[in-house]
């Protein structure tokens, strides 16, 4: 399991972008892949065109259920049972893959009587998708051996996110679609660089690589080639550091290219935590509502003005080259991080990009032989152990590298607040098509905001009738830590007792709303799932 542990872990999509063309049956959960991702999506559609079968499981009916055979529409933070569920039937039918099972996993039996439970008809009693439905999509997946799963952050944004991706990789294993082309487990990632941000140990447990701290031969490794003496224990994840500081346990903050006042949930918790530490430092390429509370900023230079490298979610590693200088004082990221160690006291052994990437290939195989003058040519999938190796499309070809992949077996649990008699909807959040993450950069653009500028709450017209609201009326979206209000978009995308905000708008942020309740693992907050109270506004 250690190769694919370690994947999962990196967040990477085992399989490429060009595969999904080629593939019988695509699964999607928890993914509003053609708002969210919509160049994939395009990749999904011309699969679809050749004749792919397509699965969604969203609790909304998302652009891609236009395009889908199955619409699995789930009740929000119920996706362990679902996939349970799927897999009970695809053992139960016998459409599992013996040979591969027995060949390259192990544990099997134990998560075998995990699932026993799961009936079609238990799993439909928890999450609301009808019995034959669930059986339908277990045929369907379970009869493929060109099969793929795709997921974002409706999967991983819940107090339950590991249990849902461990859930996730038990398909897989069961049918043995994964190894090969055109299958996989593939979560797309949310941003240009997140891969390779991740990838170059931007996680608190972690040096380049993957390298976990806690192994003493990896702090020795990286220790002789910095010629520096590193912190034996992990650091906190920035879901912890905000409640650290709230309690005055953390000082100091320095954020990079984040804004945590908009993207971190119980905003009004976000904000009083970071005025109460003692000196805020914020760097990024606009004055973000983070940024406007920080005691030092420093202006960072966006894509196109700055040379390196990007990793993208297929783990294809591209040339960055810049284009424009980048106006003002802005200097590029790079740059000030090496000024910075410089006057901290560590002038770094390696300042330019190109060889910064050389030092990360020296510490880390799977890069060992991508360099700047490869990239030139053209984008290299890792792992590239070497200067001959043509990067890696698929992974686990080659089998599970050290050992046999585990089944892990993992049991339905309730969100981490549900509804009740005051707090009757479930409130689940996302993206819109024409917005990106929390604004910073697509509401400066007139013609975004003249399209897409104003936020909203999605309401089923059930709801919408049974409250007395009209289409645009204002209304109050109001959790247990604040209240929004915003206009009301009646609309049969979302069914009865559940509403949708979008993330991106200041003016009516729905993290003012949002659980911090986190994933006990990967401490990835509650996004997806709070309940909240809806009354109309009276107009004056």
């Amino acid at each position: 399991m250690a190769g694919l542990a370690a994947i999962f872990g990196s967040g990477a999509m085992t399989n490429s972008i060009a595969e999904i063309r080629d593939m019988d049956v695509l699964l999607l959960i928890g993914t509003n892949t053609k708002e969210s991702h919509p160049v994939i999506a395009n990749q999904m559609v011309k699969a679809k065109r050749r004749g792919a079968r397509i699965i969604v499981a969203d609790p909304r009916r998302v652009p891609m259920t236009r395009f889908a055979d199955i619409h699995l529409r789930l009740k929000p933070g119920t996706d362990v049972a679902l996939l349970n569920g799927i897999a009970h039937v695809i053992l139960r039918e016998q459409l599992h893959d013996a040979g591969f099972i027995r060949d390259h996993t192990s544990g099997f039996e134990p998560w075998q009587s995990s699932i026993a439970a799961y009936t079609p008809e238990a799993v439909e009693k928890i999450t609301g998708v009808p019995a034959e439905a669930i059986i339908a999509a277990a045929r369907m997946y379970g009869s493929s051996r060109k099969a793929g799963i795709f997921y974002t952050m409706g999967i991983t944004q819940h107090s339950t996110g590991t249990d849902n991706v461990r859930a996730i990789a038990n398909l897989a294993l069961l049918t043995g679609n994964i190894g090969r082309a055109n299958t996989g487990v593939n979560p797309l990632r949310g941003q240009n660089n997140v891969q390779g941000a991740s990838d170059a140990a931007a996680l608190p447990d972690v040096l380049p690589g993957y390298h976990k701290i806690a192994i003493p031969e990896n702090l020795v490794k990286f220790e002789k080639t910095w010629g520096v003496s590193l912190p034996s224990r992990p650091g906190m994840t920035s879901t912890e550091m905000i409640p650290a500081a709230r309690e005055g346990r953390l000082k100091a903050l320095f954020v990079m290219g984040e804004n945590p006042v908009i993207t971190d949930p119980d905003m009004t918790h976000t904000i009083e935590a970071l005025k109460k530490l003692d000196f805020l430092v914020v760097q990024d390429i606009f004055l973000t509502e983070t940024a406007q509370l920080a005691d030092v900023v420093l202006p960072a230079a966006c894509f196109a003005e700055k040379d390196g490298t990007f990793t993208n979610t297929e783990r294809k590693v591209q040339r960055l080259r810049k284009a424009v200088n980048p106006p003002g004082e802005a200097r590029d990221d790079l740059s000030i991080l090496v000024q910075l160690s410089a006057r901290l006291g560590y002038p770094m052994p390696a300042t330019a990009p190109a060889d910064i990437l050389a030092e990360f290939g020296s510490l880390w195989p799977a890069l060992a032989g991508i360099s700047h003058d490869r990239l030139e040519r053209g984008g290299i999938q890792w792992p590239c152990p070497s200067a001959e190796h043509p990067g890696t499309p698929h992974l686990y070809a080659q089998g599970f590298g050290t050992g046999m992949a585990p089944f892990s077996p993992v049991e339905f649990a309730a969100p981490a607040e549900v509804v009740d008699d005051e707090y009757t909807f479930v409130l689940t959040t996302g993206r819109n098509l024409m917005q990106y993450h929390t604004g910073s950069m697509t509401r400066r653009v007139g013609q975004i905001e003249q399209k897409s500028g104003s936020p909203y709450v999605e309401l089923s017209p059930a709801d919408a009738k049974r409250l007395a609201i009209a289409q645009g009326e204002t209304v109050e979206v109001a959790s247990r830590r604040g209240s929004v209000t915003l206009p009301a978009r009646i609309t049969p995308l979302v069914d009865p007792g559940i509403v949708f905000v979008p993330m991106h708008y200041r003016e009516a942020a729905a993290n003012l709303l949002t659980n911090a309740a986190l994933d006990r693992t990967a401490r990835i907050p509650e996004f997806k799932v709070c309940a909240v109270k809806i009354r109309k506004i009276r107009q004056q």
